[in-house]
């Protein structure tokens, strides 16, 4: 391992004595033939004001007219003028000087290398650059150094820059703090962070940290975006010895960006205790991380001190106004959004936010394409034609047009890792496993880098599939990234090991949380709850408001659901009426369902009448048929009132909404089961004979239906929803995708290893009462996961206990 100590400075970020620079003096001063030439002065201060008014070409042509006349220019002409070249960038009249400086025939000194140095950097001849260092030989000083390394820097070259910093150390140099933030910064790579640990130990010892804010700060930003950490982060951060508003608002915006927003609002408030006054970045990031806790009161309170403090109109502070408005669209405030959005003096950067708003909200398509249009019409940046890309890939996605939202994605002019974990997310929510992980690996590929998003979507597409091997290598990936500790990631583990039938894992991740917020506790009450543990789901609830964590509408609709479970009237009872009392949560359908099941299944039926009563809806098919009017173009709705007619045997009215779904050009979502075996995802269908294992599986079904019939399953028929003879209807109900999975599980694991099967729809009856027969015929553990809920089944018995 390469050690590395910087020297310490006499005083601090200064070269000593020794190493201060040298330049050859006697090439400074003007030749005595130029001296004699008495246009030499008056041509040289021409030259020097034609610079001053940027008359770049004019200059040069009096450099040519000096030469003519026998004024040979000197050094410090050379160097004024090279200079100039690289402040106007105009790096090709930069090598015209050049050729002109070798034709002079000067020996050129220490500071003229140098220039030239920084001029081929910044045009990208890194190699032009590097002969010249080169040629220095001895000449090299703490000037040719830094510009090397900024050169490298500059040129994406980050071994060579590192590389060249530690030969740099070597030879005695002392690194000044724009040398070392730049390799600071380069150490962000997570390929180098071992060398910006090594850099940050000895900059403790040796004065460095402290004698200048800009290395502590970099140092924040390096150890956030590697390896370290937001821990390490924070850790610089309090040893620092002096702060500015620019490291309080840096790591305010680091724990806004990932995923410790609490944190970031803490900081907000000691940052003003210790008397800093807020800038539109730090105000940018705190509201933003309101909107990640739905701190909206907070937030607004906020606003009306931007507002106060004329910083509304700021692009950054209004971009964050309109996502946090935005993301409350559900409490109807898209339209403060648009308002926000409208006021700006710009929008040439707000516009995607606002587009984005509007897809969010599910509304306003007219507005959204108005925009789009308008911000093509003004020609604004490609930019933010690709910020709206990424709305429109969402938009796309949402409606479940996913070739579309491919297209917008393929056809953006530069895509970032925003553009691709838009994409990612909506490959994984939509259930494109395969595309998910493909783009996963381009990303890679790519160089651009693997944020917290990214990772999120890929672990939700891990859950979605019940890939559990998948998850577990992802899992692994991000340990390595060092993004264990960030509370959005954890709660992504949390839900993938849950919903991949591995509550063991799922609590552990939970348990080593440092930061839970109510998503947290959320994916662990329903962790426990779905996968039959009660006790263990009302326990976190109960710690849930000991912690004065306000609990949001869908842990009352776990915990209530758990409530009817056990037949716990009084609790149930209890929770669903503090909902809006204690907690102002409004009461939605989804709870009033959950207390129906509670008080129809545990408690006096005459109380579950006169609770249905009092609801502001109806059931059954008057609820069925109001779905309808509001939302005609949705299957789900024809299937169910179809399913409640096949149910009563009423195969008539099942026929005539079975026409009019195809005459609306309305498609079922076909039900499907999978498994995976060996880190391979294997899905099935009804009667699916498409397996290339296809034969062996049916051949273990039938010797599974002979063993179980005897065992004295009886086939239920009522779940074959079609008019057939009653023979026939056995033989539909062996071909149900759950079965033909967890025969192929059966043929294809070893028999210590527990069957994982998951299913997109609800699991049938029969097919639950066919799999506990199986469970205790085969001596195997079986995990089913449906659309509902989990069940573990063993030895014949399940714990759903029979009610799902």
């Amino acid at each position: 391992m390469i050690t590395l100590s910087l020297p310490s400075p006499t005083q601090p970020l200064l070269p000593p004595s020794s190493k201060t620079l040298n330049p050859s003096r006697q090439n400074i001063i003007p030749s005595s033939d130029s001296l004699k030439n008495p246009n030499f002065e008056p041509l040289k201060n021409r030259l020097i004001s034609q610079l001053d008014m940027s008359h770049l070409r004019h200059a040069i042509s009096t450099l040519d007219l000096m030469t003519q006349q026998n004024a040979l220019p000197d050094l410090t002409t050379y160097s004024i003028l090279l200079k100039s070249c690289i402040r106007f960038r105009n790096f090709q009249l930069g090598k015209l000087v050049h050729r002109k400086l070798i034709q002079s025939r000067l020996e050129l000194d220490s500071i003229v290398l140098n220039t030239l140095i920084g001029l081929y950097s910044k045009c990208g001849d890194v190699d032009t650059a590097g002969t010249i260092f080169e040629g220095m030989g001895n000449r090299r000083d703490l000037v040719s150094w830094s510009a090397m390394v900024s050169s490298f820097a500059n040129n994406s070259m980050e071994l060579q820059e590192i590389l060249t910093f530690l030969d740099m150390l070597e030879l005695g140099f002392y690194p000044n703090e724009y040398c070392l933030t730049a390799v600071i910064r380069t150490c962000s790579n997570a390929n180098y962070s071992w060398v910006g640990e090594i850099i940050y130990e000895s900059a403790l010892k040796t004065g460095y940290f402290g004698a200048d804010v800009c290395v502590g700060s970099e140092l924040i930003d390096m150890f956030a975006k590697s390896s370290g950490g937001l821990g390490f982060s924070y850790k610089v951060f309090e040893k620092m010895p002096e702060r500015n508003l620019v490291t309080w608002t840096l790591m305010i915006t680091r724990f806004a960006q990932l995923g410790c927003a609490r944190h970031a609002i803490e900081l907000f408030l000691d940052m003003e205790l210790s008397g800093y006054a807020p800038d539109r970045f730090t105000y940018g990031s705190v509201l933003s991380a309101c909107t990640e806790l739905g701190l909206l009161a907070l937030g607004k309170q906020l606003h009306s001190r931007v507002i106060r403090f004329r910083l509304a109109l700021d692009v950054c502070v209004g971009c964050s106004l309109v996502n946090m408005y935005a993301k409350s669209a559900a409490d109807g405030l898209v339209d403060d959004s648009r308002k926000v959005f409208d006021r700006m003096p710009a929008h040439n950067v707000m516009s995607g936010q606002i587009i984005t708003a509007y897809v969010q909200s599910g509304e306003c398509d007219k507005e959204t394409i108005e925009l789009f249009c308008r911000m093509i019409s003004v020609k604004l940046d490609l930019a933010s034609v690709n910020c709206v890309g990424n709305s429109l890939i969402s938009m796309y996605a949402k409606s479940r047009r996913m070739e579309d939202a491919r297209k917008a994605f393929d056809i953006l002019f530069e895509k970032h890792l925003v553009s691709y974990n838009v994409i990612v997310e909506r490959y994984a929510k939509n259930m494109k496993f395969e595309e998910t992980f493909l783009l996963f690996n381009e990303i890679t590929d790519t160089g651009i880098g693997i944020n917290a998003s990214t990772f999120a979507s890929l672990l939700s597409g891990a859950a979605s599939i019940g890939a559990m091997g998948k998850g577990e290598q992802i899992h692994g990936r991000l340990l390595k990234e060092g993004f264990e500790s960030n509370q959005c990631i954890c709660n992504a583990l949390i839900s993938m090991y849950s919903r991949c039938g591995n509550i063991e894992s799922a609590f552990q991740v939970f348990d080593r949380m440092e930061d839970r917020n109510v998503i947290s506790w959320t994916s662990m009450i329903t962790g426990f709850a779905k996968h039959g543990f009660p006790a263990g789901a009302l326990e976190r609830f109960r710690k849930i408001l000991e912690k004065r964590t306000k609990p949001n509408e869908i842990t009352f609709v776990v915990v209530l659901s758990t409530c009817s479970h056990v037949g716990m009237i009084y609790k149930g009872r209890k929770h669903f009426n503090s909902m809006y009392e204690v907690h102002g949560i409004v009461t939605r359908m989804e709870h009033y369902a959950c207390m129906v099941d509670l008080l129809g299944w545990s408690g006096p039926l005459i109380e579950a009448i006169e609770f249905i009563n009092s609801m502001p809806f109806m059931l059954g098919k008057h609820a069925v048929e109001m779905i309808l009017e509001q939302e005609p173009n949705d299957p789900a709705a024809y299937i169910l009132l179809s399913n409640l007619h096949a149910s009563a045997g009423q195969w008539r009215d099942v026929a005539k909404i079975k026409k009019s779904m195809k005459e609306q050009n309305l498609i079922k979502d076909a039900g499907y089961s999978w498994i995976e075996v060996e880190n391979m995802v294997h899905r099935f269908h009804v009667g699916d004979t498409s397996h290339p294992q296809a034969w062996e599986i049916y051949r273990e079904i039938d010797q599974l239906a002979s063993r179980i019939i005897e065992m004295g399953y009886i086939p239920d028929t009522d779940f074959v929803l079609h008019d057939v003879e009653e023979e026939q209807k056995k033989q539909f109900l062996f071909q149900h995708s759950e079965k033909i999975a967890v025969a192929y599980g059966i043929i294809s694991t070893t028999p210590l290893k527990p069957i994982r099967i998951f299913k997109n729809l609800r699991v049938c009856g029969d097919c639950h009462t066919v799999m506990k027969y199986i469970s205790m015929a085969t001596g195997r553990k079986i995990v089913v996961r449906d659309s509902n809920r989990f069940h573990h089944m063993k030895n014949g018995v399940c714990s759903c206990k029979d009610y799902w």
